[in-house]
């Protein structure tokens, strides 16, 4: 903890960039506690309505993602942080028009801005942190992002059900919009640096690059770079491999179908979504007891996440009761949070300042392009494993009928589960298999350096 005090004491910039993700954070949990039992509510439950307004959080980041990273390389990074804020703050306010069933289209519709609007701020914070801070503060600056999400999703998730619950949906909303209006205040007092405080032990490029410099940094030349550097392209592809499946989608399924607490099963929601944040906090501060920091023991640390992965899905689609499928999704939590942490410190680490905004970009992309099919597929998932059920006993079921057909649907919802738990050693395997290349390869390396 002290070491995470000193990094905050000693980089004020860094200080205030924190800051405005504590707000945030803050903020977006109620918006999705709120716009999740919106959607439900809306659509009596469709698997199918859940999925397109997941696909409209996700899709458009994917199409935003490669001009995002050239803005984020071309121009001023905090400018553009700012005004992702300030954008959002406008459309969050205007999800209160969405205010009955018919409706639920300006949701789909205002989120997918919302998120068009994201896919400018992620890659921008990434690719801002080694201006912040020194390349030995990374792994702490990252964790600690992380950590802060994990514990904004912990309270942010319970305390946006209990507010939704309390004062309503327009007051939950109004503390989204009023949490980026915070977040752009506090982006616009950090001074950033003329170039970052220490190049990446890669880079050999001045930082200072002249207008004429800058409009050349276009979306082919960042493919190029990746083409040349294979093993940069694998930890680009960890994030992708990470989100094969959508816990989101189970977590809002399970909350208001099988485990039911409060309105419209927002509590339930805050609830799980608060067993994965604790998950999240305790991954890295398990695993950073084994980090000295390097990408290569970073890497080997993946393996660890991924494994922890493909564990939680499995114990989650077996959970009989709600506190068990909370623990699956706090080793859930843990392996995403160490995952992602670690794949952005390796870039951070190994990739040159100037290209780190459109790697970032892709890196994202990877993530959202997976969410994106992983959504489509679990929301078929869900309506073959639930809807046939339903046909086959009738439009009035008696009661013992409702009791068997009730089972047999929250059957057909663990089924995805276990489909997801399978699915996910593929990327243990792949990840596994491209460590022990990137090992040997720098064992060639040395061996010939040495001959």
């Amino acid at each position: 903890m002290s070491g995470y005090i000193r990094l905050l004491r000693d980089n004020p910039n860094y200080a205030r960039l924190w800051l405005a993700q504590c707000v945030s954070l803050l903020g977006d949990w109620f918006n999705t506690i709120v716009l999740s039992t919106l959607v439900t509510r809306y659509s009596n439950g469709s698997g199918i309505a859940l999925s397109i307004f997941l696909l409209a959080r996700f899709l458009p980041p994917l199409i935003v993602s490669p001009y995002a990273g050239v803005l984020v390389d071309r121009f001023d990074r905090k400018r553009l942080l700012i005004f992702s804020d300030l954008s959002r703050a406008v459309i969050v306010i205007l999800f209160l028009l969405a205010n009955t069933p018919d409706k639920l289209w300006l949701i789909y519709l205002l989120t997918t801005f919302q998120f068009a609007m994201s896919a400018i701020f992620e890659p921008g914070r990434n690719a801002i942190l080694p201006s912040l801070v020194k390349q030995d503060d990374l792994l702490k600056a990252n964790t600690l992002g992380n950590v802060t999400w994990s514990l904004m999703l912990a309270v942010g998730a319970i305390a946006g059900g209990l507010v939704q619950g309390i004062f309503g949906d327009a007051f939950a909303l109004g503390v989204d919009a009023a949490s980026f209006l915070i977040s752009a205040l506090f982006m616009m007092g950090i001074r950033m640096p003329s170039q970052p405080i220490e190049e990446s032990a890669v880079s050999h490029t001045p930082v200072e690059a002249t207008k004429e410099d800058k409009s050349k940094r276009t979306f082919g030349e960042a493919l190029r770079y990746i083409a040349q550097n294979p093993f940069t392209a694998a930890v680009l592809l960890v994030k992708a491999g990470g989100s094969l499946g959508n816990i989101d989608a189970l977590i809002v399924i399970y909350a208001t179908q099988i485990f039911v607490v409060g309105q419209g099963g927002g509590g339930s929601i805050g609830i799980l979504y608060s067993f994965f944040g604790i998950g999240a906090l305790l991954g890295p501060a398990i695993l950073n007891r084994f980090s000295d920091g390097t990408p290569r023991v970073l890497r080997r640390l993946i393996i660890v996440a991924y494994a922890w992965m493909m564990i939680a899905w499995l114990l989650y689609g077996a959970a009989p009761t709600m506190l068990l499928a909370g623990i699956a999704l706090t080793l859930r939590g843990m392996g995403g949070s160490v995952y992602w942490t670690y794949s952005s410190v390796i870039l951070q680490k190994t990739v040159p300042d100037h290209y780190l905004g459109r790697l970032f970009s892709v890196d994202m992309g990877g993530f959202y392009l997976s969410t994106v099919l992983s959504t489509v597929l679990t929301g078929v998932l869900l309506e073959i494993n639930t809807l046939p059920i339903g046909a086959f006993f009738g439009a009035n079921p008696n009661g013992v009928t409702s009791l068997l057909l009730l089972q047999l649907q929250q059957n057909g919802i663990r089924q995805v589960s276990f489909t997801w738990g399978l699915l996910s050693l593929i990327p243990l395997v792949l990840w596994s298999a491209a460590v022990y290349m990137m090992e040997r390869h720098r064992r060639y390396e040395t061996a010939l350096a040495s001959a």
